[in-house]
């Protein structure tokens, strides 16, 4: 009499089978995100100009030479400081640059936040206007990048201002 030997087909051979699988496409997905996030960026083509130090975003407008008399200003509606979830009226000005289009960007500036656009509204004279929101972050203090993109029949031009984010404590 023989005994037969085959495995259950209840059990694998390798039990940790599954969760190797669900690890691999968890993986597969972040990069995908990763890779997304930084075409939808798509910043190569963006000339890139330093701003006019210093500049405190929350308390006055902050300033980006584009190049001869080319000149942009941000200006963020924040007397009592940029917070988490605030609206916040932004306020683009171009001198000397005649844009189709402006967005800004919020872009965490030591951590990956995301991408967080916020297209203007064209004005007169110049101006742009829109709101904007900083997202929320576990950290009491966080760093951000606000990247100002201006659409131009020539390319695109672009400038970054720095500021902070403080969480408030209720």
């Amino acid at each position: 009499m023989s005994s037969s030997t085959l495995p259950d087909p209840r059990h694998t051979r390798f039990p940790g089978l599954r969760l190797l699988m669900l690890a691999t496409l968890l993986a597969l997905v972040a990069a995908l995100w990763y890779l997304a996030s930084h075409l939808v960026r798509g910043d190569r083509d963006i000339a890139w100009y330093a701003a006019v130090a210093p500049c405190e975003l929350h308390r006055s407008s902050c300033k980006a030479m584009l190049g001869g008399s080319r000149e942009l200003s941000l200006a963020a509606d924040a007397p009592e400081g940029i917070q988490a979830l605030d609206l916040l009226p932004l306020t683009v000005t171009l001198e000397g640059v005649e844009a189709t289009a402006v967005h800004v960007d919020f872009v965490g500036r030591d951590m990956d936040m995301g991408l967080h656009r916020f297209p203007l509204e064209a004005q007169d004279n110049g101006r742009y206007e829109g709101l904007a929101q900083v997202p929320i972050c576990t950290e009491a203090t966080m760093p951000w990048l606000a990247r100002v993109v201006v659409e131009t029949p020539d390319g695109r031009l672009g400038s970054r201002f720095d500021f902070t984010v403080e969480r408030s404590v209720p």
